[in-house]
């Protein structure tokens, strides 16, 4: 057990930011469950917890899968103790132009990004109402403000999980459990590119992990970064047509 510490779980967290937020809760004084399906990454990421002086518990899941989960989130309130904040952050990207639609790719996608954070909700919200409190945190992203060209599985799957996280929000905002949407922009993770890559306005993991970690920490409503993305994506729905369609053009994902 944790003893005294808060406990978080931290999905798709054996790399980005996943990764770097399970590592920067634990320096925060929480105990992490580590999910996602490199069960030697996670090994990983809890040894980097563990040397410095925090508690970690592996538990090797596919968020798609609705039992792996909900077992997954039974065996880590088991060892660290009942979840305070959850950080669905598991998530694969999608490159889809119109040629290749494809149906399949499209649900693996939604069951990733979007279902696998309604399977660890599902798993997690009935302790946190018998006690009154919590914290889910849904790690989404701007592509989610609106379609953008080549990705329409992952706008998809990114405005459903804001859609699913702001319906809970309104439902728990008397509940003592507070909810946060993360909107990152382009952070350099594999998923973009990695080293070298270039994209819009990129943000360093580093500094992204520190501004998900203060909105965590205050429970705010929503963060959304970096602004000159974030500030067109937000109006972009009062956009003209001509204008909208514009400014999604000259966004490369």
């Amino acid at each position: 057990m944790a003893g005294e510490r808060p406990v978080a779980l931290v999905t798709g967290a054996s790399s980005g930011i996943g990764r770097g937020l399970a590592v920067r809760l634990a320096r925060d004084g929480y105990a992490v469950g580590l999910l996602a399906r490199r069960a030697g990454r996670l090994r990983e990421v809890a040894a980097e917890v563990e040397e410095r002086g925090g508690t970690a518990s592996v538990h090797r899941c596919d968020v798609s899968e609705r039992e792996q989960v909900l077992h997954a989130v039974e065996s880590c309130s088991a060892e660290l103790g009942p979840v305070d904040l959850l950080v669905a952050n598991a998530g694969i990207g999608s490159h889809m132009p119109v040629e290749g639609l494809n149906g399949d790719e499209t649900e693996l996608v939604m069951r990733i990004n979007f279902l696998g954070a309604v399977h660890a909700v599902e798993a997690l919200l009935p302790t946190m109402l018998s006690r009154g409190s919590g914290h889910l945190v849904a790690v989404a992203s701007l592509a989610g403000y609106c379609g953008l060209p080549r990705r329409p599985a992952y706008c998809a799957s990114k405005s459903a999980m804001m859609s699913f996280f702001e319906s809970l929000r309104l439902d728990l905002r008397h509940r003592g459990i507070a909810v946060t949407i993360v909107s990152p922009g382009f952070v350099r993770t594999a998923m973009t590119g990695g080293e070298g890559s270039v994209r819009p306005f990129m943000v360093e993991l580093d500094p992204a992990v520190d501004r998900i970690a203060r909105a965590i920490g205050a429970r705010r409503r929503s963060l959304a970064f970096p602004w000159p993305i974030a500030l067109p994506a937000t109006l972009a729905r009062s956009l003209p047509p001509a204008l909208f369609d514009f400014v999604a053009r000259r966004i490369r994902h």
